[in-house]
């Protein structure tokens, strides 16, 4: 009877330490929380239950109070901001860069593009693999006259945002056309939910090019290409490149920023940071304080020691400006109004 009583104990007690906390968004950073988490929850016992909807869904489940934090690849803007029921904060945890993949049978070496190419073939006005406009970047390789399929995301999409974004600051006519936005008015193309679901079609389909987050690229083995920076130099996605187009930008008090088409002469065009989004004060979003307790402590750590999982991952760590408010936004959370 005493061993019965003492086994319950114990029990009662592992029940009560074990911590959970759940989040959904973005697909962009998908594979690096994914080892975050596993890893997280290996040293301090708190599982942590990310899903991978997209930034759009990501950031409708926190308005609603659903999820203790969202993953987005871009900032809620002021308008969205206002929809919530108190303050919602933004953090953030890697920088990533986003790839026009392909799958051209024959081609091996790495094709060029220029942002007004890429604008043009999601404007439906490049068709074929063997366009002028891709042969003259291009010289001495052979490219097959394939009709391009062109794939991209049918959910909202923090990727989308990131892509659309970048190609509205070097098209005046995709500005003009299409805009930037998590969900699009496409022009072409064949959508697929989740950075997974782009690659899926580029992988099957000869012919085929889309946009998805490097990670997603290199896990498929597809090809990439490189793309030409507002310095006119033609550069290939990696980690530092990345990292790069957040050098000598001005990183706001709320961390909300684009870094799409970077001045940096090294830095890759189309890299952004992906972000955490959560309550101010966590009575509001709807957690308890122990709940709250334990999302500060994993947002501290994915900030600090959680770091050293971006780069083998093909994300770039949080440059020392970045992570150091970060740390602020994470000590300005409260519970009850009282400070955690």
């Amino acid at each position: 009877m005493k061993k019965t009583f003492l086994l319950g104990l114990a029990l009662v007690a592992t029940t009560a330490s074990a911590q959970s906390l759940t989040g959904a968004g973005a697909s962009f950073p998908y594979p690096l929380y994914s080892k975050m988490f596993a890893e997280y929850k290996a040293a301090t016992g708190t599982s942590v239950n990310y899903q991978s909807v997209g930034s759009g869904s990501g950031q409708k489940q926190i308005i609603e109070r659903t999820v203790d934090f969202a993953g987005s690849d871009n900032p809620m803007s002021d308008e969205a901001l206002k929809d919530a029921p108190a303050k919602l904060l933004h953090i953030p945890t890697a920088i990533g860069a986003v790839v026009p993949s392909y799958n051209l049978p024959g081609v091996s070496a790495p094709l060029k593009f220029t942002g007004k190419v890429l604008a043009d073939i999601y404007l439906g006005k490049i068709k074929l693999w063997n366009d002028k406009a891709i042969a003259t970047l291009n010289p001495g390789v052979t490219i097959p006259p394939l009709p391009i399929t062109v794939a991209r995301r049918s959910d909202g999409s923090g990727t989308t945002y990131v892509f659309s974004d970048y190609l509205s600051k070097v098209s005046s006519e995709w500005k003009s056309k299409v805009g930037t936005g998590n969900s699009l008015d496409w022009p072409v193309g064949t959508g697929a939910k989740g950075n997974d679901g782009v690659a899926g079609i580029v992988k099957s389909t000869p012919g085929a090019l889309g946009y998805v987050e490097l990670v997603y690229a290199k896990q498929n083995k597809l090809s990439y290409g490189a793309v030409q920076n507002r310095a006119g130099k033609f550069v290939l996605a990696d980690n530092g490149p990345a990292s790069k187009a957040a050098e000598g930008v001005v990183i706001p008090s709320d961390t909300r920023v684009s870094i799409t088409n970077s001045a940096n002469a090294d830095a890759y065009p189309i890299a952004s940071f992906t972000y955490v989004i959560f309550y101010q004060d966590q009575k509001y979003g709807n957690r308890t304080e122990v709940q709250a307790k334990e999302l500060k402590k994993l947002l501290g750590w994915m900030t600090t020691s959680g770091q050293q999982y971006n780069e083998p991952l093909d994300y770039a760590k949080l440059p020392a400006n970045a992570a150091n408010k970060a740390k602020s936004i994470i000590n300005s959370m409260t519970y009850g109004g009282k400070k955690l």
